[in-house]
């Protein structure tokens, strides 16, 4: 599957744009949502190849949304990377549980993240 297309959900301004300007400076188109509810609709209307999903968020949380996306038929093939600095091994099992294709631990290294995009 070629990764064009990557939806960033954090309610974070400095992280969204951290993520934006690594992702769109190789090449990828990126879109941005603050909230878990705003990444479930945007996922929904942009259909994006993947969604880099931040866990505590006001509102809906990331497991949360990540379960919605996972669950539904419109959605599921979508491949969600848990992005959070939820870094407890348990943290981490639950994100997996929800449907999530992997988890990274803030700060988000960079390179490490953009392997793992190429390997989807």
């Amino acid at each position: 599957m070629t990764i064009k297309k990557i939806l960033v959900v954090d309610d974070s301004p400095t992280e969204r744009h951290v993520l934006k300007a690594l992702l769109t400076s190789h090449g990828y188109e990126v879109i941005t949502a603050e909230s878990g509810e705003e990444g479930i609709a945007k996922t929904k209307s942009e259909l994006p190849d993947l969604v880099l999903m931040d866990v505590v968020m006001p509102g809906l949380n990331g497991y949360q949304a990540t379960r919605t996306l996972t669950r539904d038929p419109a959605t599921r093939n979508i491949p969600v990377i848990v992005c959070t600095t939820k870094g407890q091994e348990t943290d981490k099992i639950w994100g997996l549980r929800q449907g999530a294709q992997d988890y990274l631990v803030k700060p988000i290294n960079g390179p490490e993240l953009l392997a793992k995009i190429a390997a989807l």
